[in-house]
């Protein structure tokens, strides 16, 4: 393979993502990524107001985007953001499960109410977000959903057990959707990040940061664009025969717990 074939591996040209969480942190790093990369790229988040300024951020740096306000706890707001992507860009090849609920609540003390907006978010909304868009995936020669978990789902979390609970339990989902659409074409891959310097990381407070930060092999909390390359692997074609796996990007930490 010549340089040119390498680096089209990773050309998303005529493609179309929807990222949800996709105004900040690592859904925005990935929605600019994606853009860059040639991709027609629709953000979804609550705020109205957010999904304009990230849309408008990507457009006026070259690439093509649409913000859809969307709560992913609202099952009807779900369909929604695949009809608008569906009808502003014809189709639909990606979906990044990336907005999360990072509730904090100490077992012993989990109420429904808190039970019900964790997993409302963390994994129903992903869940069927990614069955609404079925249809446009099966249709595409290029389909891929990247479920974006978190090393919580896999090492103890102290405080955020409804998280991560919801968050392995979408790692199961990820590995039955890989199983039983490969035959329609469709891979279907998660991401777990390890301490990334979002506002859900600095909500944990000073003190978890620095835990969590020493825990690591390497130290230090990742930059919210170091998610971009394993994230790009999973879904452009240079990960054309990798489907139901799971890619942790954690510096060591799951390991050197």
């Amino acid at each position: 393979m010549d340089r040119d074939e390498i680096l089209g591996m990773f050309d998303l040209s005529g493609r179309t993502a929807v990222v949800t969480g996709g105004t900040r942190g690592i859904g925005r790093a990935l929605a600019e990524a994606f853009a860059a990369l040639g991709a027609n790229v629709v953000v979804a988040s609550r705020k109205a107001d957010a999904c304009t300024e990230a849309a408008s951020a990507i457009t006026a740096a070259g690439g093509r985007a649409l913000g859809v306000p969307t709560h992913m706890g609202d099952l009807d707001a779900l369909s929604s953001l695949v009809d608008a992507t569906v009808e502003r860009f014809g189709g639909l090849d990606i979906v990044v499960n990336n907005a999360a609920n990072g509730l904090q609540m100490p077992l012993g003390q989990i109420t429904p109410e808190a039970w019900e907006k964790s997993y409302s978010v963390n994994l129903r909304g992903p869940v069927f977000l990614t069955q609404a868009a079925l249809p446009h995936l099966e249709a595409s020669a290029h389909a891929s959903v990247l479920n974006v978990i978190s090393v919580g789902a896999i090492t103890h979390s102290p405080g955020t057990s409804m998280y991560a609970g919801a968050k392995n339990a979408l790692l199961a989902f990820t590995r039955n959707m890989a199983a039983e659409w490969a035959p329609l074409g469709i891979r279907v891959n998660a991401l777990a990040p390890g301490t990334v310097d979002t506002d859900m990381v600095r909500n944990t407070g000073s003190e978890a940061m620095q835990r969590m930060t020493q825990i690591s092999f390497q130290k230090r909390i990742a930059d919210a664009h170091e998610m971009v390359g394993p994230a790009l692997l999973l879904v452009s074609d240079a990960g054309s025969y990798v489907t139901g796996q799971l890619v942790v990007a954690d510096g060591g930490y799951a390991v050197a717990r």
